[in-house]
């Protein structure tokens, strides 16, 4: 078991749940979808002793990626995306930010595939391509921990909204159906908004997963 554990911190208008994964005893931690205040992330995970060793996005719409560049600059550490999240990355319309007045990109590191494993600080997840809320939305799946960050996928019974540029609701709900409904039902979900679930709450209540 790699035996990790989990932090949330809750930032912005949209109150995005931004994700640390780490262990207790190593002080390393991987940071997910930084929400929009990067040097406070920073400066809350330095002060209880934290390293940051890497920052994976979910997704590029702006309420998880505005605070990339400054929790970026802060820690050195580098930023992972899904590799066809990539225009919302780089195109301040299709991420949203442009019309909510703080237009921003994001300078993605290394872009990931559909399957790969990323290993961080001794730490280990596998990359889940969920396209749907967006064409490269993705979960992190630490499958020894049964831990699953599933952005703005899957969300306690309900699922993530589609009306945005890249959304398709018929390829967000495939997604859920064929990457997290087969995961095992004691998985632990941690949701880019909201409370947490797990996969067999989901396929029990989800009125999207029936």
């Amino acid at each position: 078991m790699q035996k990790l554990k989990i932090g949330r911190i809750v930032l912005g208008s949209c109150q995005t749940n931004c994700y640390f994964v780490y262990r207790e005893e190593e002080k390393q931690a991987i940071v997910f979808d930084p929400a929009d205040k990067g040097a406070y992330l920073y400066e809350k995970l330095t002060e209880k002793g934290f390293q940051i060793a890497g920052i994976l996005l979910t997704h590029g719409h702006f309420d998880h990626i505005l605070g990339c560049a400054g929790l970026k600059e802060c820690s050195g550490a580098k930023i992972y995306a899904y590799e066809k999240e990539k225009v919302l990355c780089e195109d301040p319309f299709v991420n949203v930010s442009t019309q909510t007045g703080r237009s921003c990109t994001v300078e993605v590191d290394e872009y990931v595939k559909d399957g790969e494993e990323i290993t961080l600080a001794g730490m280990t997840c596998k990359v889940l391509a969920t396209p749907g809320h967006t064409i490269g939305s993705c979960c992190y799946y630490f499958e020894e921990d049964k831990m699953l960050i599933s952005g703005d996928t899957l969300f306690l019974e309900s699922v993530g909204r589609t009306d945005l540029p890249t959304g398709s609701m018929a390829r967000l709900t495939n997604s859920i159906k064929e990457k997290i409904a087969v995961l095992p039902g004691d998985v632990q979900v941690y949701p880019g908004h909201g409370d947490g679930t797990t996969v067999e709450h989901e396929l029990q209540y989800n009125p999207f997963l029936g």
